[in-house]
C-alpha cells in the first residue's frame, strides 16, 4: 500500500519514491509508487498535480483496493527511483478551500442545526451541500452574516489546525460533529476548540492562513441547501475584483462607491418615469396612425373596413388599440405587436355590425404557420410569425400587400 505522505506533512512538496507498477491504460501511463506526497481525489479535494520522474501528472486516484495511482503523460520503469515535485499553488488552494468547508460547516452546525453532506472544490468557487433542520434550502442574509463572522472570528485568531489518526479508543469518545464515514484508519481534523471531524483532506497548520472566508451565496439544491465560498487567495481575488468594479462603476456615475446604491435606485426610479412616458408617446403615435388607416383602409365587400398593422409595442397596445377601433360601426382590427424575432402577439376584433368569426379568422391564419390562437367571435388573441397577419388578410380575400406597417 502506498505510503500517502501528505497525512504527516501537507507543506511536502518534493520526495522521493520507488516505482511498483507502471501500465499503459486510457492514452495515459498509471504508475503506483511505494509513498507519495500527492493528494488523489477524495472527499470532494481535486487531485495534486505536478511532476514525477520528470513527467507530468494529470491525475492522481485511488483505486477499489485502496492504492494510489497517478495518471502521468509518459511511461516510468518499474524499480526506477522517481524525484516528484508538486505544484504548490494548487495544492495550498485547496488546502485553504478544505479547511473554509470545514469552519464553515461548523458554523452551520453550531448556529443553525445544517449537516454537511457534501463538498466540492472547483477551479474558481467551492461549495457545501446542507441539510438544514425542516429541510429548509435558504437562510437569510442575517444567518449568512452571522456565519461568516463566526467564521472569520476564528480566522483571526488563527486558531489550531490538527489533524491525526486517534486509535480507537480515543476515537470513540471525541465530539466529532458528524460520524465517519469509515470504520478504519480514520483521520480526524480540529479546527480551534469546537470543529472537529473525520477528513481525510490536505488542511494548513493554523486558521490564520486562510486569510480571509467569504460566502458568495445560498441556493437550493437537490432538496438540500447549497453555500458557494471562496477562501484564502481566491476570496482575495474575489474581493479585488469587486472593489475595481464598484470603483469603476462609481467613476462612470460621478459618485462615490458608497452612493452607488442610492445613486442607482434614483437612475432605475428614472428609467421607470422616462419608459412609462415613451409608452404613452408610442400609444398616441400608434392610435393616431391608426385613425389614419381606418380613412383609407380596403373594405370588405359587405362594406367593413380593414385595418392590418404590425405595431410597435407590447400585446396590450394591440388590445387597447382594437377596441379603440371597433368602437365604430363597420371595422375589421387585425392588429399584431412584435415579440421576437419574427413573431407576433396578434388581437383580431370587429365590430358588432360586422359579421366575421375573429377567432376562426385567427386560427384559420396562425395555425398552418405553427403559431396558437382562436377566441370569441368578435375578439381573438394568439401568436405566431408575423407573416400570420399576411394569410388572415388573404383569407378575407385582400392583397396582403396593401396591409400598413409602421
Amino acid at each position: 500500500m502506498t505510503e500517502r505522505l501528505y497525512y504527516e506533512n501537507a507543506y511536502l512538496t518534493e520526495f522521493d519514491a520507488t516505482v511498483l507498477a507502471c501500465e499503459e491504460r486510457d492514452g495515459a501511463h498509471h504508475v503506483r509508487l511505494d509513498r507519495s506526497a500527492f493528494y488523489p481525489t477524495s472527499g470532494g479535494q481535486p487531485f495534486d498535480t505536478g511532476a514525477l520522474g520528470g513527467a507530468r501528472v494529470l491525475d492522481v486516484y485511488v483505486d477499489e483496493g485502496g492504492e494510489v495511482w497517478h495518471a502521468l503523460d509518459r511511461a516510468l520503469g518499474v524499480g526506477e527511483r522517481v524525484h516528484g515535485a508538486i505544484d504548490w499553488p494548487r495544492r495550498f488552494d485547496h488546502m485553504q478551500q478544505h479547511a473554509g468547508d470545514h469552519m464553515i460547516a461548523s458554523a452551520l452546525w453550531r448556529l443553525l442545526g445544517g449537516v454537511t453532506i457534501g463538498l466540492h472544490i472547483s477551479c474558481d468557487v467551492s461549495t457545501i451541500d446542507v441539510a438544514m433542520p425542516e429541510g429548509v434550502t435558504r437562510i437569510s442574509p442575517e444567518d449568512i452574516r452571522r456565519v461568516e463572522d463566526d467564521v472569520n472570528a476564528r480566522v483571526q485568531r488563527d486558531v489550531p489546525v490538527r489533524c491525526w489518526f486517534p486509535e480507537p479508543e480515543e476515537l470513540a469518545k471525541l465530539p466529532l460533529r458528524k460520524p465517519p464515514t469509515v470504520s478504519e484508519h480514520v483521520r480526524v481534523v480540529a479546527i480551534g476548540e469546537d470543529e472537529m471531524v473525520a477528513c481525510g483532506g490536505t488542511h494548513p497548520a493554523t486558521a490564520g492562513q486562510l486569510g480571509l472566508v467569504k460566502i458568495l451565496g445560498v441556493a437550493p439544491a437537490r432538496g438540500k441547501m447549497r453555500v458557494s465560498f471562496v477562501a484564502g487567495m481566491r476570496a482575495f481575488r474575489d474581493y479585488r475584483a469587486q472593489f475595481d468594479r464598484a470603483h469603476e462603476a462609481a467613476a462612470l456615475l460621478s459618485t462615490a462607491t458608497e452612493n452607488l446604491p442610492a445613486h442607482v435606485s434614483a437612475m432605475q426610479e428614472s428609467l421607470r418615469c422616462a419608459e412609462f412616458e415613451l409608452n404613452r408617446l408610442r400609444r398616441d403615435v400608434a392610435l393616431r396612425t391608426l385613425e389614419d388607416d381606418l380613412a383609407r383602409a380596403q373594405r370588405l365587400p359587405g362594406g367593413a373596413a380593414v385595418v392590418a398593422r404590425m405595431l410597435d409595442g407590447d400585446a396590450g397596445l394591440a388590445k387597447d388599440a382594437a377596441s379603440r377601433l371597433i368602437r365604430r360601426p363597420g371595422v375589421v382590427a387585425l392588429l399584431g405587436a412584435r415579440a421576437g424575432e419574427d413573431r407576433a402577439a396578434f388581437v383580431f376584433a370587429r365590430s358588432g355590425d360586422v359579421d366575421i368569426h375573429m377567432g376562426q379568422l385567427l386560427s384559420g391564419a396562425v395555425k398552418p404557420l405553427g403559431g396558437k390562437g382562436g377566441g370569441r367571435p368578435d375578439f381573438a388573441q394568439g401568436g405566431g410569425p408575423e407573416q400570420a397577419l399576411d394569410a388572415a388578410l388573404a383569407l378575407l380575400g385582400i392583397q396582403p400587400d396593401a396591409a400598413a406597417d409602421d
